[in-house]
């Protein structure tokens, strides 16, 4: 009976070419295929291991040696699992980092020109002001406060089914919107539908170019906050051409079809890098105990509550207070917006040397600082220089915001779900500071003093939970990097 269970054991350990090759079998570990990406994405979400439930229920133990022997084999199959550091560089990552430029393009590049539409909805529709800059800020309002539910389905490995969902619903928004011709069609297919659609793209976007990145990771940022930059110069540009030619609906259809082509590219070219998490909370509830984290999405949310007031009403400004015309009044916006090119990269470089924190607070000082000077502003010349600064500073505040959310969290796997918090904290600034904004601008008989006071004083309040928040990670210490 003892030699029949030993010759079992011998014919078992000659077929073992099933098996994962051990650290002790070089040759058959350098020869082990090795699976690509989307592989061990499909292989972890389904929970297939079988490799390793193979060796532990058939392979006899002999004594002495089945401990060491199982634990290195598991060790060797479990590595091939593990997709290893962040590679800060490469074909691919850089790849993620241009689909998530173009992602950012058609979202917040879209939303960025919502002067362009504040100002024809109230000359053609003849709504107040309030009552219009309720479709730009639902817009904002929904990308950042979906983030809480599409960033975690990055981490639980949805992230392609969420981007897709979010690439129809985008498409159906703006097409939709080139048809309607009152307040609600444009509410519920700019608004809401449009909202939507950024919400699904804009979190896991940003999310899932934050895991190739670790030294790299402000820069990468910034690169991608550019797409605001590009789509905010782009999309007024085909408006403001087109309109008088062709009309409101097949200008809207030219930007719809920019937008299919990007959600083309993006589609076929996102890679995720991480395996899926599947456990884990929806709020990782946990992160508010923790003081800097807490502060710095109080400081996120006074800053976002004022900072749209001026992309939205900078041009009726100009219109209202200053007589320019339409032309002038968009290329005031767009003054507002080009600045961005620049202070949406430079700061992020340098915010890789000395922490994003460090960087973004003297950006929410200068916005508040050009939102308190714009009160003084009583020349055209002088709007295009307060447009200019306050854009800088506006441009380097909103790409530092997710590199310093990313730089207080310490493990990736988590990137997703804590992005997607400090995303839904502010999406309710963005939500009510536009539309409070006007009904100040009303309130002041169509002066818009009292809106510009306010805005300031909320990035002043902004920048100073930014030093709580600061302090509260690293104390006093004004060397250090954070």
């Amino acid at each position: 009976m003892a030699s029949t269970q030993q010759h079992s054991y011998k014919e078992h350990e000659k077929d073992d070419s099933h098996r994962a090759p051990s650290i002790e079998d070089p040759e058959r570990l350098a020869a082990w295929p090795i699976p690509d990406d989307d592989e061990l994405e499909r292989a972890v979400s389904r929970g297939r291991d079988e490799t390793v439930k193979t060796e532990i229920s058939s392979e006899p133990k002999p004594r002495g040696q089945s401990l060491a022997r199982t634990l290195s084999r598991r060790s060797a199959t479990s590595s091939r699992w593990d997709p290893g550091p962040p590679p800060d560089g490469g074909a691919r990552a850089w790849t993620q980092a241009a689909m998530a430029h173009l992602t950012i393009f058609s979202t917040w590049g879209w939303i960025t020109s919502y002067g362009v539409f504040q100002e024809y909805y109230r000359t053609s529709l003849g709504l107040t002001p309030s009552t219009i800059s309720w479709i730009g800020s639902v817009q904002i309002f929904l990308l950042f406060f979906l983030g809480t539910f599409s960033g975690r389905a990055l981490d639980a490995g949805l992230f392609r089914p969420v981007y897709i969902s979010g690439s129809v619903l985008q498409l159906l928004g703006v097409f939709t919107m080139s048809a309607s011709t009152n307040f609600w069609q444009l509410f519920l297919s700019q608004g809401l539908c449009l909202g939507i659609a950024n919400g699904l793209h804009f979190c896991p976007a940003m999310s899932l170019v934050s895991t190739y990145f670790v030294r790299k990771r402000a820069l990468v940022v910034g690169v991608a906050a550019m797409g605001s930059c590009t789509g905010g110069v782009i999309f007024p540009i085909i408006i403001q051409q087109l309109l008088p030619l062709i009309g409101f609906g097949w200008s809207i259809r030219v930007c719809g079809f920019i937008m299919l082509l990007t959600n083309i590219l993006t589609i076929t070219l996102y890679r995720t890098r991480l395996p899926p998490r599947k456990t884990g909370p929806l709020v990782e509830w946990s992160s508010f105990r923790e003081a800097p984290f807490m502060l710095y999405c109080a400081a996120s949310f006074f800053n976002f509550w004022g900072l749209y007031f001026a992309f939205f009403y900078v041009g009726s400004f100009g219109r209202e207070i200053l007589r320019m015309s339409y032309a002038d009044s968009i290329n005031l916006l767009l003054t507002m917006v080009a600045v961005g090119f620049v202070w949406r990269l430079l700061p992020n470089y340098f915010a890789d040397k000395v922490g994003s924190l460090n960087m973004l607070l003297p950006f929410t000082l200068l916005a508040g600082t050009m939102l308190f000077a714009w009160t003084g502003v009583g020349s055209r010349a002088a709007l295009f220089v307060f447009a200019a600064i306050y854009g800088s500073g506006s441009a380097g505040m909103q790409s530092l915001f997710p590199a310093g959310l990313s730089s207080l969290t310490d493990d990736l796997k988590k990137a997703g779900v804590r992005m997607g918090m400090g995303f839904s904290i502010v999406s309710f600034a963005c939500l009510t500071g536009p539309p409070l904004a006007g009904a100040l601008i009303q309130r002041g008989n169509g002066s818009y003093l009292y809106a510009q006071i306010w805005g300031g004083c909320c990035f002043f309040l902004g920048s100073a939970l930014l030093v709580a928040a600061r302090t509260a990670k690293v104390g006093w210490v004004l060397k250090r990097k954070i």
